[in-house]
């Protein structure tokens, strides 16, 4: 997929929405990131070795990184599968009617089109690497270049460290790391354009980055449902979320889940301010990118459906 975010011809949007570069390697947000998902996307197994001064992963952050994953396994699928999943029952919550319905499946279904145009067009211009590798080859001794040879490596280093990784659900398979860079993550920029656009379309102003109430019921992920298998053979139990923050907590937990399997930093999804809670007055992350998509696409279609692009290819 080099090439299909630059090539493509947008849905909806009247522009090619673009992010900042990534926090730099070797500054101070990038070795708190580094920290970050060292300690709570660690493979469960190696969870020992986790320096005592690290946050590590809780049980309710697996069970966000499980339930948010869809990373394409058998009888469960991708993550745009899961977001008209839980669309769906915003809009039986809603009474919508068939028209309504129309409207408001072309808005998402265009937002994330679009999504994964742009996401994929900035992973190939920044081409950033996954904290698998950017953890083992931390230290300057580390990986092809090796530029500073050493016999006392940075103690943020682990040459051995593995993340819990993206669930080979319903397969015997590995968990894994998807094999594309990490800046910015899909699920966060797949997830923000089509929660954002739902919450649009059900009143919330543009630009409000806040708790909602367009849906506070619950859900039932299929990673979670009493029914799909882990890679060991083992049913995972069935778990009912609840989101008492509406469609915002959805976007800001789905952004989070892939620092708690350990296949994206959190600058992939967004900034993080001094305690850590999400920064959206920086254009950094796939959650800012999704945000402004789904803005766009709403305002360009006059909020009644999505407005034919005429964007072209990167040139």
């Amino acid at each position: 997929a080099p090439f299909y975010g630059a090539r493509s011809k947008c849905f909806a949007v009247t522009a090619r929405h673009g992010l900042d570069v990534p926090p730099a390697q070797g500054g101070a947000e990038y070795d708190k990131a580094v920290k970050q998902v060292r300690g709570k996307g660690i493979a469960p197994e190696l969870m020992g070795t986790v320096p005592t001064s690290y946050s590590k992963r809780t049980v309710d952050e697996t069970l966000i990184g499980l339930y948010w994953a869809y990373d394409g396994p058998r009888e469960l699928g991708t993550p745009p599968r899961l977001y008209n999943q839980i669309v769906r029952e915003v809009a039986v919550s809603k009474g919508n009617s068939v028209d309504d319905n129309a409207r408001l499946f072309a808005f998402v279904n265009a937002a994330m089109g679009d999504a994964g145009i742009l996401a994929w067009d900035q992973k190939y211009i920044h081409d950033f690497w996954r904290p698998v590798v950017g953890i083992r080859e931390h230290d300057a001794s580390m990986g092809p270049a090796a530029p500073t040879p050493t016999n006392n490596i940075d103690n943020d280093c682990d040459p051995a460290w593995l993340p819990l990784g993206a669930p080979a659900s319903n397969s015997a398979d590995r968990n894994f790391t998807p094999p594309f860079p990490a800046y910015p993550s899909g699920h966060a920029t797949f997830g923000a354009a089509a929660f954002h656009i739902v919450r649009l379309f059900y009143g919330v102003p543009a630009g409000n980055r806040a708790a909602d109430t367009v849906y506070s019921g619950t859900f039932v992920s299929d990673e979670l449902n009493g029914v799909t298998r882990d890679n060991a053979g083992t049913v995972r139990p069935r778990h009912v979320r609840a989101f008492p923050r509406g469609l915002w907590q959805m976007i800001e937990e789905n952004g989070f889940s892939r620092v708690f399997l350990g296949v994206h930093w959190s600058f992939d999804a967004f900034a993080l301010d001094g305690g850590g809670k999400p920064d959206y007055a920086r254009n950094i992350g796939g959650v800012p990118l999704g945000l402004k998509i789904a803005e766009n696409i709403f305002s360009a279609g006059g909020g009644k459906a999505p407005f034919k692009s005429t964007v072209g290819p990167r040139t």
